[in-house]
């Protein structure tokens, strides 16, 4: 499929319409009553339905039971690789198909977890929101620009709790770090930059698919809205695809540029109020716009002022191919970056950021869980930030309790929904490389190249139907 058709929004016609909550697309608002945390008190466990139960998905077949919850339906597409974890729960009900749990054993879930390849992350959460389940999703939000908006909007609209899974926004340093940002003791911020060593694996033949799937994966659901093909276990390799997965600017990027995106109000863009002015987004990469993802980028965004804060560059490098980036960031923090050649050659600084004040400077590592200030001597000399934000440590634990009623969680959708949408953004720009593409925060539109725009979104197949209303 061509990335660049991807277009209109996702409803769940068809599927979901014999279920008690079918979404017809986002003008029926009124199909959203709200339902936070109806009936619950602070000790009842939730019913959690896990949805990807291998690979990341193992995390949360330990993690939820761990805060106290209770694990009630399992799916994943894969059966052979969710067998272990469907031998820990052997009183839940397993599924291969999200949409026939959701229907048998809707009425004893009280909230979803979905950790499955990135181009299902939407499709999933949508369903679940529809049906007034609280989620928690993993990272990026979603496979493409315009889906994020839709499930803010959405979640939003039902009162559900939500939390995206870039975890290191539960930890104290990360808290204190937008402190030290949004306290001004930094001094004005004009520059972040933002990367991964890694790079993606550049031009790729497409797979053949001349097989046929093992009956252990049920091939339609793990497809999911994407284009249909023939099986071929090239696929399942998804990271390296487009179609299916949203690279290092999701993979990490959803960790490493979330303290500068929330210490410096990025997504006030965001927010209904008037006309604001464009995000301004050009890419190079050193391959050309394919299946695959370049095996190196460099991607800028323009970020227009917001209240007192200034304009400021996000520049974000995939690779080690990228010409000059490490060079230049290296230069800034006056010391090298550990990509295993360097300092502890332990690979500590293989993702991460760079926060450039006028007074001083953060650099956080990849899941901005940890952080030093520079210089070392100029950093001496600031006063502290007072503390303006609650400290929690558990990232999972934030969201149950959110969903009983509690305080909404950091990552909640209404930000992290905004933060994927400037990724994703990210993935259509090197599809375009060397254009500079004006994006409209508020109407979710690129204003000046109409192929650009397109690719926003995706065409999804027959049987998982996109309306754009």
């Amino acid at each position: 499929m061509d990335p660049r058709s991807q277009r209109r929004l996702w409803t769940r016609r068809g599927w979901l319409g014999r279920t008690a909550w079918g979404l017809a697309g986002l003008s029926l608002p009124m199909m959203f009553p709200r339902v936070s945390a109806l009936g619950y008190v602070a000790n009842e466990r939730l019913a959690v339905a896990l949805v990807g139960v291998s690979g990341r998905g193992e995390w949360f077949v330990h993690a939820i039971p761990a805060i106290g919850e209770r694990v009630v339906a399992l799916c994943d597409a894969n059966q052979r690789r969710a067998a272990t974890a469907f031998e820990k729960f052997p009183n839940a009900p397993k599924f291969s198909d999200f949409r026939r749990m959701l229907d048998t054993e809707g009425r004893r879930i009280d909230a979803v977890v979905i950790a499955v390849p990135d181009h299902n992350h939407a499709v999933i959460a949508n369903a679940a929101i529809g049906l007034g389940k609280h989620v928690y999703c993993e990272k990026p939000l979603t496979h493409d620009v315009r889906e994020a908006r839709i499930l803010r909007r959405n979640a939003a609209r039902r009162g559900v709790a939500t939390q995206m899974g870039n975890q290191g926004t539960a930890t104290d340093a990360f808290r204190e770090g937008v402190e030290w940002i949004q306290s001004g003791r930094l001094g004005a911020v004009k520059e972040v930059y933002v990367w991964k060593d890694s790079g993606g694996p550049g031009l790729r033949p497409l797979p053949p698919g001349r097989g046929t799937p093992p009956d252990y994966l049920n091939w339609d659901v793990w497809l999911g809205p994407a284009a249909d093909r023939p099986f071929d276990e090239q696929w399942l390799q998804w990271h390296s695809w487009r179609d299916f997965a949203t690279g290092n600017l999701g993979n990490w990027g959803s960790h490493s540029a979330n303290m500068a995106f929330m210490g410096l109000y990025v997504d006030a863009l965001w927010r209904d109020g008037g006309e604001v002015s464009p995000i301004v987004v050009r890419a190079e990469v050193g391959s050309p716009p394919a299946p695959t993802h370049p095996h190196w980028e460099i991607v800028q965004w323009r970020v227009p002022a917001r209240g007192q804060m200034p304009p400021v560059v996000f520049r974000w490098f995939n690779g080690a191919g990228s010409p000059g980036q490490r060079d230049h960031v290296e230069a800034l923090m006056g010391k090298k970056l550990d990509w295993g050649d360097a300092g502890a050659k332990k690979w500590d600084d293989h993702a991460g950021c760079l926060i450039v004040g006028e007074r001083a400077m953060i650099h956080a590592t990849g899941h901005n869980s940890t952080y030093v200030l520079l210089p070392e001597d100029a950093a001496k000399a600031l006063e502290r930030p007072p503390r303006t934000l609650p400290r929690h440590g558990s990232h999972e634990r934030e969201w149950a309790q959110a969903c009983k009623g509690g305080r909404r969680p950091m990552s909640h959708f209404g930000y992290s929904g905004p933060l994927t949408e400037f990724l994703m953004l990210g993935n259509v720009a090197t599809l375009f490389p060397e254009r500079e593409l004006e994006y409209d925060p508020i109407s979710g539109r690129i204003r000046n190249d109409a192929e650009a725009d397109a690719a926003l979104f995706r065409d999804y197949r027959k049987g998982w139907q996109l309306d754009e209303s």
